[in-house]
């Protein structure tokens, strides 16, 4: 390759690296799928430690209000 077409070749690739840095679209199905993925291990977490967490948050009380 001699240099005007490497010049050329980085011409490109700075306009291309250039239309992809001002793209403001953004993923928006990609987005909301980890929303809705997150929002449901916390469905997930909350309802297996739930009722543990309940439990451990009630002893802590009644050892406070025991003195």
């Amino acid at each position: 390759m001699n240099r005007t077409s490497i010049e050329r070749v980085a011409r490109r690739l700075r306009g291309a690296w250039g239309e992809l840095l001002e793209d403001e679209r953004g993923d928006v199905p990609g987005w909301v799928l980890i929303t809705l993925m997150t929002a449901g291990l916390v469905v997930v977490i909350w309802a297996l430690a739930g009722p543990a967490l309940a439990s451990l948050f009630e002893q802590a009380i009644s050892r406070v209000s025991g003195f």
